[in-house]
């Protein structure tokens, strides 16, 4: 009896066993195949391996009391003791609805206007006005933090400010809108919006660019207006495409730089201009307080983290898209 068990048994597990030993096989000679490819990502890897994970270790001081000359490992532990800080700390609701109101209002103004300004762009027939069009959308992308917000400065300045020369022109009081905390989220915004969205446009113009026009073709033939088009054809191509960004967009929602910030901010305006990148900085590098200013990032991280993974399982819901 034994004898027939080990007869029906051994030969399907005989054939898992084949069957792993093939595909490693396979994976070797791929790898054989195509080592040159891995060479190549080799330097990426240990660029990311290097700066981006072994420095990860350094999160730990967010747990314990770091004294510099104590070093990461020898600082006393004190567990959640500044996320408790944090948390119950009276400026902890106004950091979060200040990093969430003004994200939140670029990616609202910010994500459509890419791919309307992509989708107008390649209605334009090639020539001079097209490149005209990109080169002067483009640009901006091209100006750095500090320039832009000296630009920002100087056109919205009451006094001197080409913005409020332009209002007052329409017989209206020049408005101080670097000095008004209202004011702060839509110049912040609209200035982004500004600089970002003729680049922005570029991924949308690549997707655009594989649109088979045989279909365009085929739509023209039956009587198709240009707006059915692309509505029918051009916008269903990049869907994938805005899927994938937005998950992006709000997987990155709390990742706000402070550069611009800071640039921009004033004691008027610090209502509405202090978040938690600004809070960050100011606690971390000027007050020198490193524990506190490790523990306030890494929630702001954990929580990117966890509206990256709930953005992408409800695309993978309502889509076939998603990053994995």
């Amino acid at each position: 009896m034994a004898a027939s068990v080990e007869t029906v048994t051994n030969p399907p597990q005989q054939t898992q066993q084949k069957r792993k030993h093939r595909g490693r096989l396979l994976d070797l000679k791929r790898l054989k195949k195509n080592w040159q490819l891995y060479v190549l990502i080799i330097p990426t890897f240990l660029c990311f391996l290097i700066f981006s994970y072994i420095p990860m270790y350094g999160v730990l001081i967010a747990f314990k009391d770091y004294v510099p000359v104590l070093g990461v490992w020898n600082s006393p532990w004190v567990g959640f003791k500044y996320f408790n800080q944090f948390f119950q700390s009276y400026y902890f609701w106004d950091l979060l609805r200040n990093t969430m109101g003004i994200q939140i209002y670029g990616l609202i103004v910010g994500f459509p206007l890419p791919i309307i300004l992509a989708l107008a762009l390649n209605e334009m027939k090639d020539g001079f006005w097209k490149k005209f069009s990109q080169t002067v959308t483009y640009a901006p992308n091209f100006i750095s933090v500090v320039v832009m917000g000296g630009m920002i400065i100087a056109f919205l300045d009451p006094s001197t400010g080409i913005i409020n020369h332009a209002i007052q022109a329409f017989g209206l009081k020049p408005i101080a809108f670097m000095n008004d905390p209202r004011w702060f989220k839509t110049v912040y915004v609209l200035s982004g919006v500004w600089q970002g969205t003729g680049w922005g446009s570029v991924i949308y113009l690549a997707a655009l660019a594989g649109v088979d026009p045989a279909l365009h073709e085929a739509a023209i033939v039956d009587g198709a207006s240009r707006l059915q088009r692309i509505w029918h054809i051009n916008l269903p191509a990049i869907v994938p495409t805005m899927v994938i960004l937005l998950i992006m967009n709000v997987g990155s929602l709390f990742s706000m730089g402070y550069e611009k910030i800071l640039l921009l901010q004033n004691p008027l305006n610090l209502s509405s201009s202090n978040v938690i990148a600004t809070f960050v900085y100011k606690q971390g590098l000027l007050d020198g307080q490193y524990s506190y200013a490790a523990a306030v990032g890494l929630f702001n991280s954990a929580i990117n983290a966890i509206l990256l993974i709930a953005v992408n399982k409800i695309a993978q819901k309502v889509s076939d898209t998603s990053l994995w």
